[in-house]
């Protein structure tokens, strides 16, 4: 499971209390006992102090980056009603945020937050994941008329309570607790489960001198043995009462105890309680308020007191008593609530609302050495049986168990699930027969099987289409037409390609987003052919700089344009825009992780390409190989698609002309499809033309195309420079059965060895001989191979099986998918009302973007407004340095103060590289964690604006450059090591 801990109970003004403790202690020891779970935890970035202070105290328990915070707007306090629509914008913001981690429980340490600050939590209604609550008492509910009186809190305080009915788990912090969650809130027993309590380990027996315990005492005001209480003070706490029964006790007995009041108490309430004091009759020694002590202070006041007292009417469990116990304290406390479970001993009970009652408690166990004694025993060995870890262990079984019947219950859902009332209309946006594009054949083969699942109607950028199939069957629509009406349909699909046939749909997945297939994962062509016709200026070097930085426009200034686009694949923008994003190769998963940062493509669906299925000519393949002019006893090898050097047909070629079968009158190598225009094709035209039994068809229409791959024996099917496209031609091969040779390179790696005859990636011209000759001479080795590539093509690329893969990625994406989920945000923002502030609009706007995932390598932010007024400055060279050496994952992106904020500084920086012709705005920075501030030259490191800090964002300074290594080496070093 992925467990996602919201620990905002840590950071505001729970921080320091019972709740902010019990939620610390409780998470440090879920951290210890993880069981193999995946443990994150989230805060809240409007407190950066303490999210550095959680930072490090879980820094030895879980990756850093395995903490993170999300923004909302401020202020959020809910004790202003002014606040009310930035309170309800903040928890779906919050929300959103949690979703997009996808987790499979959240646990939020305390849900009654937020009166007065800026935190928010809530609970979804219906959520995609589990929402764990901590509960630790209903104490304002049980006494209204004491907490409820203000209607603010009233409001704010019952909306909780909804909230907290709608969690999925309630993990109380006592038995007490959890009886009154199941009796008040109507809640079946098996949502409330009892994870108990413990104490830090600090609070155990410790010996002090006699000039340390005097120098203590003194140090609090304290001059005598005496009677302690902790706790806070509060009206259910009963200090009052306290007070009274320490008053009736015998004056002997108060002559040799003070009574120690220790906790923070602020001015009204102390001169409230010096008062009662002295109306009944104590003297000004007999009374001590300590106010705020140490933890360190407070375990030697627990270790050095006579007699500790818990007199609270109410408690959710109690933590003081605990804590005296664990010390070795006498200690005695009310029999109300939770206390008995935690005390454990009914002889040191007593009656909290009888005054006598606690009097008579006290006097007894002062009164009685052995009683003292025995107390101090018992509550050390009680204390024994609470524990964190224990308490840990049992929150992340209730976890296991929710998990495992939410689990059960989906699956019962989907069983009995009806089928829709109608199918979803989905925009099918692709180039089709007769366009010559691989990528128009594989629509036309899964237009059909895709219709078993949606209403499809086509959106196309050319005169029709002459497929019979899809002729009648599917409604076609111009792209002018579906920019007035692409809101009507349910879902939309990009087919995108690196040729001219996809320029149009660049402004159409602007314009509408919907999910990407993306076939190639280079778009550079594309977007270089279409830059003419684009409306703004220099369109090919924007979509190379915002995917790649400014290094990738240095090396196209200083080389060429064709270069670059084979290069860079320039496709960030498209990826961007994408609700989803499918692709028919691990092989593409792996290049969008290297170009733009581990895990970037995490969230794509990778589906097998659909390919043709042998058709009626198989059957016939005698009578075809004789039409195409093929004997019986001929061996025929075909190599399918356009020529080209990506494609090695030159080494085939020499491996044939090297081979027995060049020597064979009865041996014939054909390529299906056109010679590339170039160098290349002339010469490889000059190469064959003295070899008649080496044939090249020109281009193939489906028809001959299928003619081929049912007349050949054999197939061989090379590639160099991958792309990230898939080979459609070697699958199409496998489908009819065809014994083929690959190489491990790009997707065709990816074929199970089984079913291909695979040479190494960098293959040598023998090793591809051989394995043509062996293909020749090892009928067996066909049969088997044939055999073996039809079963799998069957298995796993079977047209209907893809199209239901299809039904369940589009869903998925529109159901879970980033822009689909940011939609829906906006969608309930909006709808929480229209009379809202610009200022609240916009820093509402600015919270979900800051809270976006990654979409990009790391960024190295260099400050360079030390420097930005002189281009030939030291600073400025060694930037420019940078730029060009930039390490591998990262990006160099300059910044500057505007006096307000950080922002790009793209217009200085492009003059800097010689790139000025190219104008982008000097954005607000967008730093991520894991990004660096770094400063140039000596001086102290970058101020890092808290908030930067809190999201992990490293502040740091590249001092003198080190001549051996350059200044890319120095840098790359200095984000290795995380140092100066």
């Amino acid at each position: 499971m992925r467990i996602l801990l919201d620990l905002q109970a840590c950071q505001a003004s729970s921080m320091h209390r019972g709740i902010g403790r019990y939620s610390m202690a409780l998470a440090l020891a879920m951290a210890r006992n993880s069981a193999g779970h995946e443990l994150r935890i989230v805060l809240n970035e409007d407190y950066p102090d303490s999210v550095a202070a959680i930072r490090k105290a879980f820094d030895s328990l879980i990756p850093q980056s395995h903490i993170s915070t999300f923004v909302t707007p401020v202020p959020a306090g809910e004790v202003d009603a002014r606040n009310a629509w930035r309170v309800r914008a903040a928890e779906r913001i919050r929300e959103h945020y949690l979703a997009s981690l996808r987790p499979d429980i959240v646990h939020v340490a305390s849900l009654f937050e937020g009166l007065g600050d800026n935190v928010a939590v809530s609970v979804p209604p219906g959520g995609r994941f589990d929402t764990a609550v901590t509960l630790y008492d209903l104490i304002p509910l049980m006494r209204k008329e004491r907490y409820l009186g203000d209607p603010n809190v009233a409001s704010w305080y019952y909306r909780k309570l909804e909230q907290l009915k709608q969690a999925d788990l309630l993990l109380a912090i006592s038995g007490s607790a959890r009886e009154e969650g199941i009796e008040l809130l109507g809640l079946p027993a098996e949502r409330v489960v009892n994870i108990s309590s413990a104490v830090d380990a600090i609070f155990r027996p410790r010996a002090l001198a006699p000039d340390e315990r005097a120098a203590l005492l003194a140090r609090h005001g304290i001059k005598r043995d005496f009677i302690m209480y902790t706790g806070g003070i509060d009206y259910r706490k009963n200090i009052e009462g306290l007070i009274e029964a320490y008053a009736k006790l015998p004056a002997p007995l108060r002559g040799q105890y003070q009574l120690a009041v220790v906790c923070s108490i602020q001015d009204p309430d102390r001169f409230r309680l010096e008062r009662l004091a002295a109306k009944f009759n104590l003297s000004k020694d007999d009374l001590v308020l300590t106010g705020f002590v140490s933890d360190d202070d407070l375990v030697s006041l627990y270790n050095s007191t006579s007699l500790f007292v818990f007199p609270s009417l109410h408690e959710g469990f109690g933590l003081p008593a605990l804590e005296a116990m664990a010390c070795g304290a006498p200690t005695i406390g009310s029999n109300t609530s939770s206390i008995p479970e935690v005390i454990g001993r009914l002889d040191a009970m007593f009656d909290p609302t009888s005054i006598a009652a606690i009097s008579t408690a006290m006097a007894q166990v002062l009164l009685d050495p052995a009683r003292q004694a025995e107390l101090r025993a018992h509550g050390l060995e009680q204390a024994k049986r609470f524990s964190w870890d224990a308490s840990a262990r049992r929150a992340i079984a209730a976890f296991e168990e929710k998990h495992q019947r939410r689990a059960a219950s989906h699956s019962a859902s989907v069983a009995v699930a009806a089928a829709p009332v109608r199918k979803p209309r989905l925009a099918y946006v692709s180039p089709l027969p007769p366009t010559r594009s691989g990528i128009a054949a594989y629509s036309a083969d899964l237009l059909p099987e895709l219709a078993q699942h949606y209403d499809i109607e086509l959106v196309l950028a050319q005169e029709g289409v002459d497929d019979p199939a899809l002729q009648d069957r599917f409604p076609q629509h111009s792209s002018e037409w579906f920019d007035a009406n692409a809101h009507t349909f349910d879902h939309i699909v990009y087919q995108f390609g690196n040729s001219e046939f996809h320029t149009h749909m660049f402004g159409l997945l602007e314009r509408h987003p919907g999910v990407v297939v993306l076939h190639d994962f280079f778009l550079s062509g594309v977007i270089n052919h279409a830059e003419a016709e684009h409306p703004l200026p220099n369109h090919y070097c924007r979509s190379l700089y915002l995917a790649h930085g400014y290094g990738a426009l240095v090396e196209e200034k200083e080389q060429d344009r064709t270069t670059s686009c084979l290069t860079y694949p320039s496709n960030k923008q498209v990826l961007d825009r994408a609700l989803g994003v499918i692709v028919h190769s691990h092989h593409a998963v792996d290049l969008a992780n290297r170009w733009y940062g581990p895990g970037f493509a995490a969230g794509w669906r990778v589906l097998p390409l659909v390919c043709l299925r042998p058709g009626a000519d198989t059957a016939d393949r005698a009578q075809v190989r004789a039409e195409l002019g093929f004997g019986a006893g001929d061996f025929v090898v075909c190599s399918f698609g356009i020529l080209s050097a990506p494609k090695c047909n030159d080494r085939l070629v020499e491996a044939w002309i090297d081979s027995t079968l060049a020597r064979d009158p009865h041996c014939h190598l054909v390529f299906v499809g056109e010679i590339a225009a170039g160098r290349f094709g002339l010469a490889l035209r000059d190469r064959i033309a003295a070899h008649p039994r080496i044939k090249v068809t020109g281009y193939a229409s489906t028809a001959l195309y299928r003619r081929y791959l049912a007349a050949a024996d054999a197939a061989v099917q090379l590639r160099a420079g991958s792309r990230g496209e898939t080979s459609g031609a070697v699958l199409d091969c496998l489908s009819y059965g065809l014994p083929v040779i690959v190489n491990a390179h790009g997707s065709a790696a990816e074929v199970p060895e089984h079913a291909c005859l695979r040479l190494e990636d960098a293959f040598s011209q023998d090793a591809l001989r051989a394995a043509i000759e062996r293909m020749h001479g090892d009928a067996a080795l066909r049969a088997r191979l044939g055999s073996e590539a039809s079963a799998y093509m069957e298995a796993t690329h079977a047209p209907a099986r893809i199209a239901a893969l299809y039904r369940d990625a589009v869903g998925q994406f529109a159901r879970d998918g980033i822009g689909a989920a940011e939609r829906g945000l906006l969608a309930s923002v909006a709808a929480l009302g229209a009379d809202v502030p610009d200022p609240d609009l916009l820093q509402t706007a600015a919270a979900i973007a800051a809270n976006r995932p990654r979409s990009a390598a790391r960024q190295v932010l260099v400050d360079v407004g030390a420097f930005a007024s002189d281009s030939a400055s030291p600073e400025a060279a060694r930037l420019k340095a940078m730029i060009r050496q930039a390490p591998d994952g990262w990006r160099i992106e300059p910044i500057r103060h505007d006096g307000t904020r950080y922002r790009y500084a793209r217009r200085y920086t492009l003059d800097l590289v010689g790139r000025a012709d190219l104008q982008i705005e000097d954005a607000v920075v967008d730093a991520k964690p894991g990004d660096v501030l770094l400063a140039l030259g000596d001086g102290a490191a970058p101020a890092a604006p808290g908030k930067w800090l809190a999201r992990g964002v490293r502040a740091c300074r590249l001092g003198a450059e080190d001549p051996a290594g350059g200044a890319g080496g120095r840098l790359a070093a200095l984000l290795a090591g995380g140092g100066e």
